[in-house]
């Protein structure tokens, strides 16, 4: 069985307005990742993943580079509980 995790992440860069939260949302479903995406007022973008380890990363793999358009600076990961909470993958506002 995999291992399960959370991971709380903050991206920075130009990473509003470059579609960056629905790609987000097409990577994690396509890797089976639970969660949420969301712009913050700073111009950040903000998700928590949910799943097995290797999926979720493979995600926070992917934040790391982003859709085309985006420039991403940072990526910074704090890794929580696994809950279990979530039953798909949403964007939020």
């Amino acid at each position: 069985m995999a291992d399960k995790v959370r991971a709380h992440a903050i991206i920075t860069g130009i990473v509003q307005g470059v579609f960056f939260r629905i790609e987000t949302q097409r990577a994690a479903e396509l890797r089976g990742v639970a969660g949420w995406v969301r712009n913050k007022r700073d111009g950040s973008v903000e998700a928590v993943f949910e799943g097995d380890s290797k999926d979720v990363n493979a995600v926070l793999d992917w934040c790391r580079q982003g859709p085309a358009r985006a420039v991403v600076h940072d990526v910074v990961v704090e890794w929580q509980e696994y809950t279990g909470e979530y039953g798909g993958f949403d964007v939020t506002y």
